[in-house]
Order: C-alpha cells, then sequence, then structure tokens
C-alpha cells in the first residue's frame, strides 16, 4: 500500500502546526546583523537606506494623520509584503499614556486596529482596573505589519519602525510611556533585562525633540499574562503604579 502524504495531507499538517502562510521559495537568514539603532539624532549616518528613509520620513509627520500616511507610503520594512493591513495605532491623539506592544497578530492584522483579540480585550479589562479606557490611553506596537505567522519581529524589523514609534510618542508627547512585553521594553527602555526584572522600576524615555524626558516603566505582555494566570497579581501591583505615576502629575 503506498503510504506517501498527498500534497493536501502536507499541507493541512502544516496548518494544524501553525505555518499558515508561505512567503518565500528560499530561506531567510534572520540571525544577520541588524542595523545599529542610533538614538542619538533623527537620521543616521548609517547606509542602510531603508533605515535613512524611515528616519526622514518620520521626522516630516506633523501629525498622527501625518505619520500614518507616511506608514502607508513606506516600503523600507519586509513585513509589509505579507501583511494584510497597516496596524497603525488606536486611541486619542493627545492621550497621557501611550502603550506600546510587540507586534500585531492575526485578528489585528484583519482589521487594522492593535489589541483586538484576546490579548486586546485583557488589556481593555486592566485599562478599566484603573479608570482608563481606549479613548483615554494610545496603543501601538513595535512593528506596524503582522509577522508572517505571529513569530516575533527581528531586530531589524523593530529598528526600521523605531524612527516612526519614537515619532508617534513625540507627537503625542504623554505623561507616561507604557512597554508592554520584552522587545518593547529592550527598544524603548534600552535594558537588556527581561520584563520579570524590569515591571515595577521607572526610567526615562527621551528623544531630541522632546521638550522633556517621559516616565516610562515595563509590564508583562497580556498575551503572556494569558498563559500565565498567576502572573496577574504582579500586573495588577503595576497598573496601580502606572494610575499612581499618572496622579502625581
Amino acid at each position: 500500500m503506498d503510504r506517501s502524504l498527498s500534497t493536501r495531507q502536507i499541507l493541512k499538517f502544516h496548518i494544524e502546526a501553525g505555518a499558515d502562510e508561505c512567503i518565500a521559495d528560499q530561506p531567510l537568514d534572520r540571525f544577520r546583523d541588524a542595523p545599529a539603532i542610533d538614538r542619538a539624532a533623527p537620521a543616521p549616518a548609517g547606509p542602510d537606506a531603508s533605515l535613512q528613509g524611515a528616519w526622514a520620513m518620520a521626522a516630516k509627520a506633523g501629525s498622527l494623520d501625518e505619520l500614518r500616511l507616511a506608514l502607508e507610503s513606506f516600503d523600507g520594512c519586509s513585513l509589509k509584503k505579507t501583511a494584510t493591513n497597516l496596524v497603525f495605532g488606536d486611541g486619542g491623539p493627545k492621550s497621557r499614556i501611550v502603550l506600546i506592544g510587540e507586534a500585531p497578530g492575526a485578528e489585528e492584522d484583519r482589521q487594522g486596529i492593535p489589541f483586538v483579540g484576546p490579548s486586546g480585550k485583557l488589556l481593555d479589562r486592566m485599562l478599566r482596573s484603573i479608570g482608563l479606557d481606549r479613548k483615554s490611553v494610545f496603543i501601538s506596537n513595535t512593528v506596524y505589519w503582522r509577522p508572517p505567522g505571529n513569530r516575533n519581529p527581528t531586530t531589524a524589523e523593530m529598528a526600521v519602525c523605531l524612527p516612526f514609534v519614537e515619532r508617534m510618542i513625540e507627537l503625542i508627547d504623554p505623561d507616561v510611556l507604557v512597554a508592554m512585553g520584552g522587545p518593547a521594553a529592550k527598544a524603548l527602555l534600552a535594558q537588556s533585562e527581561g520584563v520579570s526584572k524590569l515591571r515595577g522600576k521607572w526610567f526615562t524615555f527621551s528623544t531630541p525633540r522632546l521638550a522633556s524626558p517621559i516616565a516610562a516603566t515595563a509590564i508583562f505582555h497580556p498575551a503572556y499574562l494569558l498563559r500565565s494566570p498567576l502572573q496577574k497579581r504582579a500586573a495588577w501591583k503595576d497598573m496601580v503604579a502606572i494610575k499612581g505615576k499618572l496622579d502625581s502629575f
């Protein structure tokens, strides 16, 4: 009896395993050295054209609407080629608090809105616990397009999106910046430790365009809390601390 698998059976196996997208015929080395992130100036002096273009386009944006338009025309991030929608941000343009997560997921990619899946529903409850909602905060991610198969964004992908993330924060100029999860904390807070060691501590976020540094902290990503419900007690303490920081201004 022929025991070989049919093409349909092989495809079904990969889908059930979570590999739901075909990206390219040739493998991509994602461990190559990524371009360095220069946080000291609006435009880096390095040779990477995409990163230079990102800094230049982001710097020209004078509003969140202009920044969104710039991202829609920006082709320097490879994630745009495989995503369905740009996932820019959600919330008030002059919010007192900005929350930055890691990357859009499948549902976010479909709707073009960050944090609308299960982790987003948990985030909504976390915000309500301290008297906030989506109209009083601004939510976004370190990258603006969904990584294929919900993989983690690479350092290079976050680097090329960082100019837009920083410009977004500058335009909103909040009192508090919250990095949700390890990748966001590393990108925004320039810290190498994990969130479990960073949470509960306060840092400062600054750029040359900001009038003054912004109080910043890190919390567990809501998706992590769904997988690790025992950490919700710590997350509640973090939310209370964020509320206290907001009240101190």
